[in-house]
């Protein structure tokens, strides 16, 4: 009994399912069929976990239209084999032109990290978030009011990881043998629903450090403006 309690305790989920998947086919009869041939992306998205931040639908694209990793706080860690995992296969196997690494204002894992609270085993993958905060402590000592501290804290973040993606064997390599692979760094605003590119885009081996630097330097100046 117990057991059947909680199976119906998702009902609603599985409902939705059916009304979902009955209204693509009314929509259009052959979206199954044609995504079952559509794992053919361009793009690979590197996103937070956080519920309120769909990719594909922020994007406006299909199932099969992108790949998406996610997890907290979008880290692009070297020693995640997940995430590397993704990323090869994103880049050898399927050859995806851009990597997308996209955070968002307003995120939990960016707030744990500067409460720096004890949550227990995630307060080893948010160390990743206060390395960053140590590094950059420079430019978030810039801004006075905490949430827009918050918000810097947000976007540095991100290019930080962006620019980790670059440091990659993964990356590396494909550039290496000429492969088209263009590395970028987005925020999403969640008040709105848009996205800002945040200055970083990387397309070989020779230049991210130089990006990340010029793209610091403009969180920078925006910070020291108010």
């Amino acid at each position: 009994m117990k057991h059947e309690s909680e199976s119906r305790a998702l009902d609603h989920l599985i409902a939705g399912n059916r009304r979902w998947a009955e209204g693509s086919v009314r929509e259009d009869p052959a979206f199954f069929r044609r995504l079952i041939e559509q794992q053919a992306p361009k793009y690979l998205w590197i996103g937070c976990a956080d519920s309120r931040v769909p990719a594909n639908d922020i994007v406006g694209l299909l199932p099969g239209e992108l790949f998406v990793h996610r997890n907290v706080a979008n880290l692009v860690v070297h020693t995640d084999l997940n995430c590397l995992s993704v990323l090869q296969y994103a880049v050898d196997v399927l050859r995806v032109e851009h990597v997308i690494v996209c955070g968002h204002y307003g995120c939990g894992g960016i707030a744990a990290a500067e409460r720096a609270t004890p949550l227990g085993l995630i307060d080893n993958w948010l160390r990743h978030i206060q390395d960053v905060a140590e590094r950059r402590r420079a430019v978030l000592a810039r801004e006075r009011d905490p949430a827009r501290r918050a918000d810097r804290l947000c976007e540095l973040n991100v290019l930080e990881q962006a620019h980790n993606v670059c440091r990659t064997t993964i990356a590396q390599d494909a550039w290496r043998r000429a492969q088209p692979l263009s590395v970028h760094a987005w925020i999403y605003r969640l008040s709105d629903g848009l996205v800002q590119q945040l200055g970083f885009t990387a397309a070989d081996a020779s230049d991210p450090a130089v990006r990340l630097a010029s793209a610091v330097e403009r969180i920078e100046a925006r910070a020291q403006r108010g």
